[in-house]
Order: structure tokens, then C-alpha cells, then sequence
């Protein structure tokens, strides 16, 4: 400031004391003008300093020098630090130093030099560039002076920042400083930065903002931490609201996991600080922001899935049926819960089974509808269980008939407090509130249900001791009846109004409860006397619901009532209201400035309870019928026997439709088997040709021991002629090969069995192939392969076994051969050496018994061959089926296939027609003088020969 003591000191000295404008102007030109880096160093400390006294002279005046520092002066730190704080200065709009110098702070003025200062573009590149640098004291002011940017002038400076090349980029660093204040003023920056620009939320996303701020979450102690956890979960939902590819990433992240521990609250819930408070109010709605209704269908069923297989929805479940929590966080939980389990039929089905922690336990939607019906509750607690309500009940049929058969008089349990006795006590107290809260909720358990329709029909009331029961739309009626003639006091208009809503939606698309409507016959007089009078505006909405009640009336009549059918009712409203005052006591209902609030979002948000009067999907609803209504009334009978016949057509026709569409489910179930039949037949025959591969191995190899036992016994007997040892061979093998016999005869009666079997599938098969050789087609191809395979396959296991008998029956003569043999050499020997006849007859019986068990080998391969013959048995006979089947198919391929060449032949036709005009025209051209190309003629000629050509190509392919 020595500089600016001998500016100053030196007017004194003469007795003039120079204005702040004259100070501030030698300040500038000592800057613009000074060669010595101290000297502009001074002067720009000195307009810091008065900066903040004199914010107009120094931004008029200053601003240029000191960008020109910027660019000039990047070497020295100090000038320029305090450069970016004068301009901060000029810029930010400071409420205490507004409230100290109200002359010279106005909000515009801020703005004014935001847009001096954004006009060149390059000043705000400039400043991104010195956010690089480390110094404390440049990093700093270089934040705080680019948020108050974004505040004055935020979507161009978000421009500027977004084709800066790395711009974001190097503000995302600012996460990474070690520095608090620089981190904390980064995430303000950020906040700024992400305000309405879905390019740069996506681009900040993606450098790994979310991983970032999740840490910095889980540092400062989650929901427990202090201000930099509330200013996170801001940048967070300017992150993540109305960007459905940052949800997705999100999503896909595993980053909803890590919110889990954030609603981990303790035990002991007493005493929250204000900043836990907002911390859990701001995580609450970051959840709301994943599941808003307004996201794509699929995001919000994906995020949903997820919050209830990490345990989110579990947690939040918790902290709603715990003790101690804050008003405001137990309202914004139920309002979270509430669209975590919307549509979702695992989540709703899990919040149906949470139990409060009572004795005895009640479940938690009894205990919430008891807080609704409860008038001394707080209005925005009431709100939030009716919109919970709503959602368990949505696309929920389940949720539905539940809530339905507590009300039934099979299924009422006198002894528990019970949902639909909760509901009904509601809709018949004196609380005008909790009418229409107990009538909506009451008829989201009929939206789209036509079963509970019918059931609530069942419904009986008990009025009074002595009074016979009445039915609960009788006694809905009869309310509304009575509070009509309470002279108007004593009828509440929000009550009538929940009423109305709750009838027109339980006999919307439910003849039979219109019926039971009719029936009453006070009802009709009742609506028509409202609809006709000339009432006030509040009175006008009323009016309006009964018209759209008398409307439902007429168009889901089914004319099962004679004194109120269709065309009955609408003779009575063109006499006695007149089809023009009707529809404009209709159009009353949309037209009310609480229809269209309600008609915004799902959730039921209302200033007031006087306020609360439209439901979002009764909204809907009246959309739906106020134009069908309105037809319906105005078409004559004839029109509405037209149009019964044409829904009767259109009825028939969709059920033509869909038993064609059962028909070809059907044929596409059967080609899939078909498919898998042939995929096994196939795995079987491979498995059967390794089968009689192995088989034919095993019968060479016994052939070859069999013929090496035979050369060994015609060698001992030539050898030794023993006339005992034979005579105890003679009478071993005697029973031994009587046996023998015996099983060969039966081998050979199997054998011819499986010969006969064989032949007439042979048979079948050559049938099954000449039957599908005529007007083959691309689908049954594949099939009569596989049969002509299988034929195949069947004649080689018919030669094998051929093979098989053939030896069967050598082995037999072989055998007799040996038999007397030994008989002969039994007459001609009658002495010898006795121990060698024992030894020798020892070596008879080892190789007779091995002969014995090969040929029982030889049996349990036969009856095994015979067991897989009966098994291609069956699978042939599958595949006559199958056949059979797909000779219909190919039949009615053969219709469509001669009904395309007709329609070809057609074309043929017209086209030669065509060529005969054009012929016909050139030839008069020519005649007129005008000149024809005679290679148009030869290519017409040559492409009429060449279609000829096809065609009789084409007919000789037909042939």
C-alpha cells in the first residue's frame, strides 16, 4: 500500500482529497504503464483493497488491466492472486457487502460485468488454464471466481467450458485436492457447472465423479457428516435428474449398492442434528431419483430389482416402522418406499410382509392406513401413505384381491384390525379428508380389476342395530343422497368428490355393477336432479361427476334392465338436462384448475387439504371416457346396433385370430419336437453303429478262440486213445451238449423272429418313403432324410445279424463234428494209462466250459440286439406320426405355391401387355415422322425372348 499512501499523501500535502474514481484511475495506468513487476503488483493489491468500496469505478475502469495481468503476468503468483480476487470482487453479488454498501450493489451490476468478461471467450479459457496451477493462493480465487461466473451467467459460461479442449477435465481435478477448501469450493463449482446441461453432466459422469463423491461421502461419516456431504448429494442429483444414460451408468456401476449404508441409522433415533436431517432428506431423494416415474419404464424396473436385492428396500423399511425418526424424514421415507415398490411385483410383494414392530405385530400397511384415516396426523403424512398405498396397489392384482377379501364377509377377522375395515371406516367418518382419502385408495384397488369389481359387489354394511345390511355401493349412494339434502352446509364437496370418484371407477368396464347401480331406482333421479340445476362453482365439479357417472351408465350398459337401458337413459337426459348441457356440465371436469395439478405426476402433492380433489389416475380415467362418453350420447339407436354388431364381428374375429395364433403356437411346439426326435434319433444311431462295431470285434475274437480249441482237441485225440478217460468225456459232454443243442434251437427261433420284425419294418419304411417321394417340400426334407438313414441303418443291422446267425449255425455244425469225433474215438479205444486220462479229461472240461460261456456271450448279445430293435421300432412308428403331419403342411405349401405362380402368370401376362402398347406406340411415332432407336426394339425383343425363355423355364421346373 505504498503506493497508494503517496498517491493519496501527496494530495493531502496540498489540501485536496482526490475521489475514489481519481485513485482508481492512477491505480490503472500505474499498472498499464509500470515496468517494474512490484510496482503493478502494488497498484493491483491496492484496487483489491478498494475493490469491494468502490465495485463500480474498479470493474469500469480495471477490468481490462487486470486480464491483461492474467495473460501477462502467469509467472508471479502473488499479482496473480490478487488480480482473481478483484475480479471476484467485481463480480459476485455478496449479500453482507450489499447490506454495507447499498448505494453501490445492485444485482444487475454483477451481471453486467459477467457478460464484459465472458464477451471475449478467451478470458474464461485463460482462467481454466490457471485453475492448473497448485499455489494455494491462484487455484483459490480462480474457483471462486469461475463459480461466480456460472451463477451470473451460467448456460454460456457451461458453453465456453464445453469446447474448451479438457475443460471439464481440469475442473474435475479439483475433486482430487488435498486442500478441503479448494475440494469443497470444487464441488460448489461443480454444482454450477452440471445446472441443466446434460452434455457436461454426462461428460462429468464419466470421469469418474460418481466413484469420487461416493468416497468423499463415505469419508466424512454418510449420513452423520457435516456440510461437504449435503453439497456431494446436491452435485449427485445434478448428476443423475432427467439423465437416463447417467442413471444407466450409475446402475451399472454397482454404485446403488454403496447407498445402502447411508439409511443404516442406530437404535437410539433422539436428538438429530439439522445437517443429518438434510443430509438423509437429500439421500432420500437421490433413491426418488432413480425410481421417479417419470424414467423409462425398463431404468426404473432395473433400479428397482437392484435396491431390493442390495438390501436398500429393506433398510428403508426399517427406518419407516422405527421409533424416534423426524416428521419430515418419515414422510420423505414413505414417499421413497412408495415408488421403490411402484409396478415392481417382488418389491411389493416384500413390503406386504413387513411387520411394525408391535405387540402383536401388525403389518406395516394396516399401521400407514391407520396414520391416513387418523385426522390429527399431519396433512403431508397423510399425502405419503396415500401415495404408498397407490403404489402397492399399482399393476399389483395381487396387492388388489388382497385388500378386496378383507372386506368380504367370508374372510373378516373380527378379532385384527384389518385394511378394507380400516378403509371403510374412513369412508364413513365425519373427517371430509379422510373420505377422500379412504374413496381413492379404495379405488385404486378396483383400477383395471374386473374380478374385485364383482367382488366389492359382495360387500355388506351394517348401518344400524336392527336395520337389515346394506351393500357398500348402496350405502355410497345413500351418503351422497343425504348429503344433498343437508342445505348445502352440511355436505362436504371433498367428500362427494371421493364418493363420485370412487363410483365412476368401480363401474367403469363393469356391466354388472352398473346393473346393481340401476337397480336403485333413486340413483338415476338423484344424478339427473344434480346434472339440471344451476349451482355454484363448487358445486360445478360435482355436477360434472355425476354427468360422467350417468355417461359410464349408459356406455357399459348391457341393456339387462328395461327401464333404464341405453337408449332409456339417454331419451331422459335429452329431456329432462338436453345433450348440450350435459356435455358442457361434463367439460366441467377438465377444465377445473385442480384436474390438471392432479394430472401432472403420480404423487398426491396439495398446498392444503381444501386443495385435494383430483387423483392422478381418476385423471386418466376421464381422459379415457369424457370422448366415448360424448359419442355415445349423441348416436341413435341404429348407430348402436351397428356398432353391437361390429364389436360382436370384431369379437369374432379375435377369436378367429387367436386360434389361428394357438394353432400355429401348437404346429411350432410340435416342429420343435419333431427337431429333437430327429437330433436323438440320430445320437442313438451313432450310438448303435459303435454298438455293432464292438459286437463284430468280440464275435471275430471268439471265432479265433474257438478255432484254436478246436485244433487243440483234434491234437489230443489223435495223440492219446484212452478208452477211460473218453468214456468220462463221452459222459461228460452227453448232458453238456444236449444243453447245447437246446440253446442253439432257441437262438435260432429269436434269430427268425428278429427276421420277421426286421422285414416289415423294412416294409414300413419303403411305404413311408414312397408316400413322401411326391411334392417333397423345403420342411419335410430334413425329415425323409433321416427315415431313408434310419433305412439304411436298419439293413446293415439286418446283415450284421445275418452274419451273426450264419456263425451261429457253423459254430453248431463245428459242435457236432466235435461230438462224434469223440463218440468215434470212444468205440475204438479201450485201454490206456489211466493218470493220463485224468489229466487229459481235465483239459476237456476247462475248454468245454469256456465254449459254454462264449456261447452265452454270444445269447446276451443276440437278446440285446433284439431289445434295440424294438427300440427303432417305436421311433419309427413316431416318425409315421410325424410324417404324416408334415404331409398336411406340405399340402397347404403346395396351395400357396400354385397360387404365386397364378399370380406370376398374371404378371407375365400384364407385362406382355404392356410390351404390345409399347410396340404399338413406337410404330406410331414412326408413323408421325418422330425417330424410334432400333436398339430399344432388339432390347425389348431380346428381353421379351429372354422372358420367354424363363417362363418356359419356369413351367418345365413346374413340370
Amino acid at each position: 500500500m505504498n503506493f497508494l499512501r503517496g498517491v493519496m499523501g501527496g494530495q493531502q500535502s496540498s489540501g485536496v482529497q482526490p475521489s475514489g474514481a481519481e485513485t482508481i484511475q492512477k491505480l490503472c495506468d500505474r499498472v498499464a504503464s509500470s515496468t517494474l513487476l512490484d510496482d503493478r503488483r502494488d497498484a493491483v493489491r491496492a484496487l483489491k483493497s478498494l475493490s469491494k468500496k468502490y465495485r463500480l469505478e474498479v470493474g469500469t475502469q480495471a477490468m481490462d488491466h487486470l486480464l491483461n495481468v492474467l495473460q501477462t503476468d502467469r509467472a508471479d503468483s502473488e499479482i496473480i492472486g490478487y488480480a482473481l480476487d478483484t475480479l471476484y470482487n467485481i463480480l459476485s453479488n455478496d449479500a453482507e457487502e450489499a447490506e454495507e454498501n447499498p448505494q453501490a450493489q445492485t444485482d444487475d451490476l454483477g451481471v453486467q460485468f459477467t457478460e464484459m468478461f465472458i464477451k471475449q471467450q478467451e478470458n474464461v479459457t485463460i482462467l481454466l488454464s490457471i485453475l492448473e496451477e497448485f499455489d494455494f493462493h491462484v487455484r483459490w480465487p480462480g474457483v471462486k471466481l469461475l463459480t461466480c461466473l456460472l451463477k451470473q451467467q451460467g448456460p454460456q459460461v457451461q458453453q465456453i467450458i464445453l469446447v474448451s479442449p479438457m475443460g471439464v477435465s481440469r475442473l474435475m481435478d479439483l475433486l482430487d485436492d488435498s486442500r478441503e477448501v479448494i475440494r469443497n469450493d470444487g464441488l460448489l463449482l461443480l454444482q454450477q457447472l452440471t445446472k441443466s446441461n446434460a452434455a457436461i453432466q454426462k461428460i462429468v459422469a464419466f470421469e469418474n465423479a460418481f466413484e469420487r463423491l461416493l468416497d468423499i461421502i463415505t469419508e466424512e461419516g454418510n449420513s452423520d457428516g457435516g456440510i461437504v456431504v449435503e453439497d456431494c448429494l446436491l452435485l449427485l442429483q445434478n448428476l443423475l435428474k432427467y439423465n437416463n444414460s447417467n442413471q444407466n451408468f450409475f446402475k451399472e456401476g454397482s454404485y446403488i449398492q454403496r447407498m445402502k449404508p447411508w439409511f443404516e441409522v442406530g437404535d437410539d433415533n433422539s436428538g438429530w442434528s439439522a445437517q443429518k436431517v438434510t443430509n438423509l432428506h437429500l439421500m432420500l431423494q437421490l433413491v426418488r431419483v432413480l425410481v421417479s416415474p417419470g424414467n423409462p419404464p425398463g431404468a426404473t424396473s432395473s433400479c428397482q430389482k437392484f435396491m431390493y436385492q442390495c438390501g436398500l428396500l429393506q433398510q428403508l423399511c426399517i427406518i419407516l416402522m422405527a421409533t424416534g425418526v423426524p416428521a419430515d424424514i418419515l414422510t420423505e421415507t414413505i414417499n421413497t418406499v412408495s415408488e421403490v415398490i411402484r409396478g415392481s411385483q417382488v418389491n411389493q410383494d416384500y413390503f406386504a410382509s413387513v411387520n411394525a414392530p408391535s405387540n402383536p405385530p401388525r403389518p406395516a400397511i394396516v399401521v400407514l392406513l391407520m396414520s391416513m384415516v387418523n385426522e390429527r396426523q399431519p396433512f403431508v403424512l397423510r399425502c405419503a401413505v396415500l401415495y404408498c398405498f397407490q403404489c402397492f396397489l399399482y399393476k399389483n392384482q395381487k396387492g388388489q384381491g388382497e385388500i378386496v377379501a378383507t372386506l368380504l364377509p367370508s374372510t373378516i377377522d373380527a378379532t385384527s384390525l384389518s385394511a378394507g375395515q380400516l378403509l371403510c371406516g374412513g369412508l364413513f367418518s365425519t373427517d371430509s379428508l379422510s373420505n377422500w382419502c379412504a374413496a381413492v385408495a379404495l379405488a385404486h384397488a378396483l383400477l383395471e380389476n374386473s374380478t374385485q369389481k364383482e367382488q366389492l359387489l359382495r360387500v355388506q354394511l351394517a348401518t344400524s342395530i336392527g336395520n337389515p345390511p346394506v351393500s357398500l355401493l348402496q350405502q355410497c349412494t345413500n351418503i351422497l343422497a343425504q348429503g344433498d339434502k343437508l342445505d348445502r352446509r352440511g355436505s362436504k364437496v371433498q367428500t362427494r368428490v371421493g364418493l363420485l370418484m370412487l363410483l365412476c371407477t368401480w363401474l367403469t368396464n363393469c356391466p354388472i355393477a352398473v346393473t346393481h347401480f340401476l337397480h336403485n331406482a333413486s340413483n338415476v333421479p338423484f344424478l339427473t336432479a344434480q346434472i339440471s340445476e344451476n349451482l355454484g362453482e363448487e358445486e360445478q365439479l360435482v355436477q360434472g361427476l355425476c354427468a360422467l357417472l350417468l355417461g359410464i351408465c349408459i356406455y357399459y350398459n348391457d341393456n339387462s334392465l328395461e327401464s333404464n337401458t341405453k337408449e332409456k337413459l339417454k331419451q331422459l337426459i335429452e329431456k329432462r338436462i338436453g345433450k348440450e348441457i350435459f356435455t358442457e356440465k361434463l367439460g366441467f371436469i377438465t377444465k377445473h384448475e385442480f384436474y390438471s395439478k392432479a394430472a401432472q405426476k403420480p404423487q398426491p402433492s396439495f398446498s392444503s387439504p381444501d386443495h385435494m380433489m383430483f387423483d392422478h389416475e381418476f385423471t386418466k380415467l376421464v381422459k379415457e371416457l369424457e370422448a366415448v362418453i360424448i359419442k355415445a350420447i349423441y348416436k341413435s339407436s341404429e348407430e348402436d346396433k351397428k356398432e353391437e354388431e361390429v364389436k360382436k364381428s370384431l369379437e369374432q374375429h379375435d377369436n378367429i385370430i387367436s386360434h389361428y395364433k394357438n394353432v400355429i403356437r401348437e404346429q411350432d411346439l410340435q416342429l420343435e419336437e419333431l427337431k429333437q426326435t430327429v437330433s436323438t434319433l440320430q445320437a442313438k444311431n451313432e450310438q448303435f453303429q459303435t454298438t455293432v462295431s464292438q459286437q463284430v470285434a468280440q464275435i471275430q475274437q471268439h471265432k479265433d478262440q474257438y478255432n484254436l480249441l478246436k485244433v487243440q482237441l483234434g491234437k489230443d485225440n489223435q495223440h492219446h486213445n484212452s478208452h477211460n478217460s473218453n468214456a468220462q468225456i463221452n459222459g461228460f459232454q452227453s448232458e453238456e451238449v444236449s444243453r447245447l443243442k437246446e440253446e442253439i434251437e432257441e437262438l435260432k427261433k429269436q434269430h427268425d423272429l428278429l427276421q420277421g420284425e426286421l422285414s416289415e419294418k423294412n416294409t414300413l419304411i419303403e411305404n413311408l418313403s414312397c408316400n413322401q417321394a411326391a411334392g417333397q417340400t423345403e420342411q419335410t426334407t430334413g425329415v425323409s432324410e433321416q427315415v431313408t438313414e434310419l433305412q439304411k441303418e436298419m439293413e446293415t443291422l439286418r446283415s450284421q445279424l445275418h452274419v451273426q446267425s450264419t456263425e451261429i449255425n457253423r459254430l453248431q455244425a463245428e459242435r457236432m463234428e466235435l461230438l462224434q469225433k469223440v463218440e468215434a474215438s470212444a468205440t475204438v479205444t479201450a485201454s490206456g494209462d489211466s493218470a493220463s486220462a485224468a489229466s487229459k479229461n481235465n483239459d476237456y472240461e476247462e475248454k468245454i466250459a469256456g465254449l459254454l460261456r462264449e456261447l452265452s456271450s454270444l445269447k446276451d448279445e443276440v437278446n440285446l440286439l433284439s431289445v434295440e430293435k424294438s427300440t427303432l421300432k417305436r421311433e419309427l412308428d413316431s416318425a409315421h406320426s410325424t410324417t404324416a403331419i408334415l404331409q398336411d403342411e406340405k399340402l397347404k405349401l403346395g396351395q400357396e405355391v400354385s397360387e404365386s405362380k397364378k399370380e406370376q402368370d398374371d404378371l407375365l401376362i400384364l407385362l406382355a401387355d404392356q410390351d404390345q402398347k409399347i410396340l404399338s406406340l413406337k410404330n406410331k411415332l414412326k408413323e408421325l415422322g418422330e425417330q424410334v432407336d432400333d436398339e430399344d426394339d432388339l432390347e425389348s425383343g431380346d428381353a421379351g425372348d429372354e422372358d420367354d425363355l424363363d417362363e418356359e423355364d419356369s413351367r418345365d421346373d413346374d413340370m
